[in-house]
C-alpha cells in the first residue's frame, strides 16, 4: 500500500500501485480453488451398499418394496447380468404399471381416511422403503424411485442390513 507523506505536495499524482484489490481477488480465487480442486481430482470409485446401521421405525402404512434382477437362468436366484427387474410390493410381484396404480390407490385411500389433503402431516403420510439387492442395476431401483415419486410419495428411503458385528452406530 502506498502512502504520500507530502514531500512533493498534496496535488502530485501517486505512482505506486494500489495492491489491496489485487490481494482481495487473489484471496477469493485461492478459496475457490481450495474448495473445487479436491472435488475435481477425486475419481469415482464405488462399492455399495456399505452403510452405517440406523434403526428405522416401520409404520404399518409404509410401503415396503423389494427390487432385484430377474431370474433369467431359472435357478431361483437373481441374475446380475439380467436386464430385467423384479419388483415386489410386500410379497406380491408387480410390474411398473401396477406399482403406479397401487401407489396412487394407497394415497387416495389415505386422503379419504384422514379427511382430505388439509389433514396431511409428516406423521400420517406413508413412506416408501426400498430393499434393493446389491447386484441390481441402478436403472431398476431408479425406475421404482421415479414411479413412486410420480404416484405422489414424498419420502423414499433405502433399507439395508448392517455388516456383521457392526452394531447400531446411527444418530441418536
Amino acid at each position: 500500500m502506498a502512502m504520500s507523506a507530502g514531500a512533493k505536495g498534496e496535488d502530485a499524482p501517486m505512482s505506486d500501485i494500489n495492491t489491496t484489490p489485487l490481494v482481495d481477488i487473489m484471496l477469493v480465487l485461492l478459496i475457490i480453488f481450495l474448495i473445487t480442486v479436491p472435488v475435481v481430482l477425486k475419481t469415482v470409485t464405488l462399492k455399495l451398499p456399505d452403510v452405517v446401521f440406523e434403526p428405522t421405525t416401520t409404520k404399518p402404512e409404509n410401503v415396503l418394496l423389494s427390487v432385484r434382477s430377474s431370474d433369467t437362468d431359472g435357478d431361483g436366484e437373481p441374475n446380475p447380468e439380467s436386464t430385467g427387474c423384479e419388483v415386489y410390493w410386500g410379497q406380491t410381484p408387480v410390474d411398473s404399471r401396477q406399482l403406479l396404480e397401487k401407489g396412487q390407490a394407497k394415497l387416495e385411500q389415505l386422503l379419504k381416511d384422514i379427511g382430505g389433503p388439509q389433514n396431511i402431516t409428516e406423521e400420517n403420510f406413508p413412506e416408501v422403503h426400498i430393499r434393493g439387492d446389491v447386484n441390481t442395476p441402478y436403472q431398476c431401483i431408479g425406475g421404482v424411485i421415479y414411479t413412486m415419486q410420480y404416484a405422489g410419495f414424498q419420502k423414499i428411503g433405502f433399507i439395508s442390513e448392517p455388516a456383521a458385528g457392526s452394531g447400531t452406530l446411527g444418530r441418536l
